[in-house]
């Protein structure tokens, strides 16, 4: 399938996944509009996806998603322009990390409108448009904390239980519909996101890190077949089926084991 004149729009694109996916879509002939809050870093990934692909239009648009008014203002940007947004990715994301209540309230409330707000108003600002054209796909990051409540990361998990559940239900509600809805949930990722979250040292992220590009790759590969929902390597897929099966008062221990200090 040509993708000559087709856009990507993804969020959380300056790094990690999000820059990684980024990277796979302009090697695959996608222009790209990419979103990120830290306008340096964003210009820094735009310009090293330029050099790799001298061919697909790249455009980087700075913007803070803890701001309620940020998804709006995305939308109006792309609809200014006349772009059309085949691929929407929805890889941004923020951690905080402790005991619930040792933890700022104010930090959990940016998470949650990072991870869950603006995932929802994207998803719903430019869906409008890919049903009406009966076209389209989104990627939608959750992860493999979603399968199960964290001590120490129950906010996070949380939030991306809520994805994981939002993309499989309207997923499918959209069943021949023309769109697909794939959450992408992957394990422990190296990648600077647990560098920023303050959580190096936990156990989860001492060992067994899969590599950012090879968990964008396998989301690529799952969006492009219309997958509802993926589990990147094979021992994170072992653990969530083992968590399927297991009574839920040692899954919490066990995330909490995986979550602490070393």
């Amino acid at each position: 399938m040509s993708t000559k004149g087709k856009t990507a729009l993804v969020t959380g694109a300056s790094s990690g996944i999000g820059f990684e996916l980024s990277r796979i879509l302009a090697k695959n002939g996608y222009d790209l509009i990419l979103v990120s809050q830290n306008e340096e870093n964003l210009n820094e990934a735009v310009s090293r996806l330029h050099e790799q692909n001298r061919n697909v239009q790249i455009t980087p648009l700075p913007k803070d998603l803890s701001q309620p008014s940020s998804p709006q203002e995305i939308y109006g940007f792309v609809k200014e322009k006349s772009i059309r947004v085949d691929i929407l990715a929805n890889c941004a994301g923020i951690q905080v990390y402790g005991n619930f209540h040792e933890t700022n309230p104010e930090d959990n409330i940016r998470l949650m409108s990072v991870n869950m707000l603006a995932l929802t108003k994207l998803t719903r600002l430019f869906l409008d448009d890919m049903v009406k054209r009966s076209s389209g796909k989104i990627l939608n990051v959750a992860s493999t904390g979603a399968f199960q409540p964290c001590p120490l990361n129950a906010v996070y998990c949380a939030s991306k239980a809520y994805v994981l559940h939002f993309s499989e239900g309207i997923a499918e509600e959209l069943r021949g519909s023309g769109v697909t809805v794939t959450a992408l949930c992957p394990g422990a990722t190296k990648t600077n996101f647990a560098k920023r979250a303050k959580i190096e040292d936990t156990r989860m992220f001492s060992s067994n890190l899969m590599e950012a590009g090879k968990v964008a790759e396998i989301g690529y590969s799952a969006l492009m077949k219309g997958k509802t929902v993926v589990v990147p390597g094979i021992s994170n897929k072992l653990m969530v089926e083992s968590i399927r099966f297991s009574p839920r008062s040692m899954v919490t221990r066990i995330g909490k084991n995986l979550m602490s200090r070393k």
